[in-house]
């Protein structure tokens, strides 16, 4: 039987492929708040701006490819049981070839509705405009979860967490919750990596941990060699 592998992915696995974060820019996203963009107050605020701001980044994910990073770690898949945790809401893991991916954080390429959240809609790279609504007649929004609101995945991802036999987490700083809480749920016994350029706070404490300095593809493309021909 295969050993159980898991991934947490974040926002550093994504950069790597030209996509815009806002942690890296003083809490601006494209040039917008974040709070203006990605939260339920902004919604209230300008539908049409949150709208038009997650349209542009739709269009933009259709011109990046997967990188290092994700292509690396759909190898592992030859040896391990493996399952991604993705913070990102693109579908690079996906389009890598990845086989079990878990959004955190919602997906871009999605719609749902704004009176029943599980009323979902794929949108396959089109855009939510002012007046498109769900089968309920409710205006459709972006599949993301914003600040404030609750993370509906993270009891699954905790469930991963619990059962991993080895867990990576890659280009995330783990300040962000309850996302970085994960690592706390990963059995003491488990090898575990963090790879990311920036030396993180007390995780480098943690038993079993190996720190790993580098940008995210080259790597998890170093520590899959590894853990292959281990």
């Amino acid at each position: 039987m295969k050993k159980k592998l898991v991934v947490l992915t974040g926002a550093g696995v994504s950069a790597e492929s030209g996509l815009s974060t806002f942690r890296d820019s003083g809490g601006l996203w494209e040039g917008h708040n974040v709070m203006d963009v990605a939260s339920p107050e902004g919604w209230r605020r300008n539908k049409e701006l949150v709208l038009e701001f997650y349209n542009q980044r739709r269009r933009q994910l259709k011109d990046v490819k997967p990188n290092d990073a994700h292509l690396s770690l759909v190898k592992l898949e030859k040896k391990f049981n493996v399952t991604v945790i993705t913070q990102n809401v693109d579908d690079l893991h996906e389009r890598a070839g990845s086989e079990n991916v878990l959004h955190l954080h919602g997906k871009l390429n999605q719609a749902r509705s704004t009176a029943d959240p599980g009323l979902i809609y794929e949108l396959e790279g089109k855009d939510i405009i002012v007046g498109d609504k769900c089968g309920l007649g409710s205006q459709l929004r972006p599949n993301i979860v914003w600040f404030g609101e609750p993370v509906p995945m993270i009891d699954k991802a905790i469930v991963e967490a619990l059962s991993a036999e080895i867990f990576i987490v890659i280009g995330t700083s783990l300040v962000v919750y309850p996302a970085a809480g994960l690592l706390e749920f990963v059995p003491d016994i488990s090898p575990k990596y963090l790879i990311d350029p920036a030396v993180p706070e007390y995780h480098i404490y943690r038993e079993n941990l190996v720190f790993i300095q580098e940008k995210a593809g080259k790597g998890t493309r170093e520590l899959v060699d590894k853990l292959l021909n281990s």
